[in-house]
């Protein structure tokens, strides 16, 4: 905890020198894992004050989690041009994390304070909040079950209704445990993790915990972009498609992509 808290610092003490945090670990080392890179379809504008936590694209919104005490927020914005259609503050004594929408609801998680908040969506109101043990970093629904990270290598999996843990997995590449689990997507069976800082997002099979795929967003973001931008952080399927929005916090883009092996 107290890594992280002193690693949020530093990023906010260097952004005007344009610092990025990226501190690289090589890809899987199994040979049966693919690489996948980046084909950029599009850039979107994004809001450079939004140190992103959470990402889902639901029947044309783009709902956006953000952190920071006194800062955070989660928010509805468009997906063609980024703006901000509603948006809500959380206490500000709150560091919000990860989010995802399950039916008419979100559900927004913190991530020392120990309290998960189920929203309206349709508003974006506070409904009601319940607690957890331990930090809250990533969120995902996969249509039966919320999976949730916690900055290690453990995928947690929670009841959608009441937040009630159900089980768990660990995460394992081919040179042991894969940390650092962050912002979660679940989509057509497997969940999409950003590797905190890293330019990596590894693709998991929750029935076993194995990386199934290597996602290399090295460069995503032109370096003469990165001037006050934090790291990759924040990942959203377009349904419907194979393609996938994707950004950092406090970029100044969101880019659509699809991935693709590479080479």
């Amino acid at each position: 905890m107290l890594a992280r808290l002193t690693a949020v610092a530093a990023v906010l003490a260097c952004l005007a020198t344009g610092c990025s945090g990226t501190e690289q670990r090589p890809p899987s080392g199994d040979p049966g894992v693919p690489t996948l890179r980046p084909q950029v379809l599009a850039e979107i504008p994004h809001d450079r004050a939004a140190f992103t936590q959470g990402l889902e694209l639901v029947d044309g919104v783009l709902y956006e989690g953000t952190g920071l005490e006194g800062q955070s927020e989660v928010r509805a914005t468009d997906p063609a041009d980024g703006a901000v259609r509603e948006r809500m503050k959380l206490p500000g004594e709150f560091f919000g994390e990860g989010i995802t929408v399950v039916g008419d609801r979100i559900w927004q998680i913190t991530w020392q304070n120990g309290v998960a908040i189920e929203r309206d969506r349709s508003t974006l109101e506070e409904r009601r909040r319940v607690t957890y043990a331990g930090e809250g970093w990533g969120l995902c629904h996969d249509g039966t079950r919320l999976v949730m990270s916690d900055g290690t290598d453990k995928l947690t999996f929670r009841d959608p209704a009441t937040f009630a843990e159900t089980g768990e997995v660990r995460v394992r590449d081919a040179q042991g445990p894969v940390v650092k689990l962050n912002e979660l997507e679940c989509v057509n069976g497997s969940v999409y993790a950003n590797v905190w800082e890293t330019d990596r997002i590894v693709r998991i099979d929750p029935a076993s915990g194995g990386v199934t795929a290597v996602v290399d967003l090295t460069g995503l973001l032109p370096e003469g972009e990165r001037a006050g931008a934090d790291v990759l952080n924040g990942i959203a399927a377009v349904p419907g498609t194979d393609e996938f929005i994707v950004t950092g916090k406090l970029w100044p883009k969101l880019f659509r992509v699809r991935f693709a092996t590479s080479g």
